[in-house]
């Protein structure tokens, strides 16, 4: 039997869980916009570039085939950061925070492709209750491994193999050219905890293979193309909040904008750039990890790209 003060307890609790449960949920409502401005911006890295993540090829499976891109000493770097010469951003999706109404929110659910020991695009948008798909275009196997992050650590999404096409060929490890073909797509059902919006999905096999998305729950969003540039057009006239996210920061930048009818305002942000060690293994020789471990008669040849550290 509860004491009365442990009665107590339950009622609260009862109480509180009635009025979370009866409390009304926002929601984007879709209406016609006659007179809606533009948010442009940038978005710009402060700090220089910073050192590409590093995953020694000799601990991962596939070496040669993955190797097809890496430093030629038995190292394969993952870029996240593809920054112009001035400093601008590539891959930061930038969105307007809850807006209550404007126009149709047409999703289209993202492709994803493991393509040469990485999956493309780096960086997407997801919808919650929503479908993604991969597919396998390289001659090797993969594993995808989907999680939901946030501050309060990871919680697995979904955790299935990748099979590649039964009838690729296979041309050879010293093969410089490698044609793509698409093996059957695997598609899952994104269902994101509530308040959750970071989604990151990674190769069990090729830790290097990352690539990241944000749960989007209105139309009015953009991704930053090459130049770091962004534009989201149509927004009805009034007060908002402006969210900027990259996979690195781990958290949303925001600022507020007001938007005129039929006007355009710029928005621009700044991301300091990461510091200090960024992967599990540092760029360095090592005879644990070196390429006699492979044995003589294998090499791991950056026939595709020569990554710099």
């Amino acid at each position: 039997m509860y004491s009365e003060a442990g009665m107590n307890y339950v009622r609260v609790a009862m109480a509180l869980a009635l009025l979370m449960a009866a409390a009304p949920a926002w929601a984007y409502e879709e209406t016609t916009v006659t007179d809606g401005g533009a948010i442009t911006g940038t978005v710009t890295v402060a700090g220089g570039k910073p050192a590409p993540k590093g995953f020694n090829l000799i601990t991962f499976p596939d070496p040669v085939y993955c190797g097809r891109i890496s430093t030629g000493t038995g190292w394969r770097l993952l870029n996240d950061f593809t920054i112009a010469s001035d400093g601008r951003l590539k891959d930061v999706v930038v969105l307007l925070k809850e807006i209550p109404r404007g126009k149709a929110f047409a999703f289209r659910p993202p492709t994803i492709e493991a393509r040469d020991c990485q999956f493309q695009p780096f960086l997407t948008v997801v919808r919650d209750q929503a479908e993604v798909a991969i597919v396998n275009m390289d001659p090797v196997m993969h594993d995808i491994q989907a999680y939901e992050t946030s501050q309060l650590g990871p919680r697995v999404l979904f955790n299935t193999p990748l099979p590649m096409n039964p009838h690729h060929p296979r041309m050879g490890v010293d093969a410089e050219y490698h044609k793509h073909i698409p093996g059957e797509p695997v598609k899952k059902d994104v269902h994101m905890t509530k308040g959750r919006r970071f989604f990151v999905m990674q190769c069990g096999f090729h830790a290097y293979m990352e690539s990241w998305g944000l749960v989007i729950d209105n139309p009015y969003y953009a991704v930053t193309k090459g130049d770091g540039t962004f534009s989201i057009p149509d927004v009805p006239p009034g007060e908002y909040v402006l969210m900027a996210w990259h996979p690195s920061l781990g958290k949303m930048l925001e600022q507020k904008v007001t938007v005129p009818a039929k006007q355009t305002v710029q928005a621009d942000f700044t991301i300091e750039s990461p510091k200090g060690r960024r992967s599990a293994h540092e760029i360095e020789e090592n005879p644990r990890f070196g390429l006699e471990a492979l044995g003589k008669t294998v090499a791991i040849k950056p026939t595709l790209e020569l990554q710099q550290p």
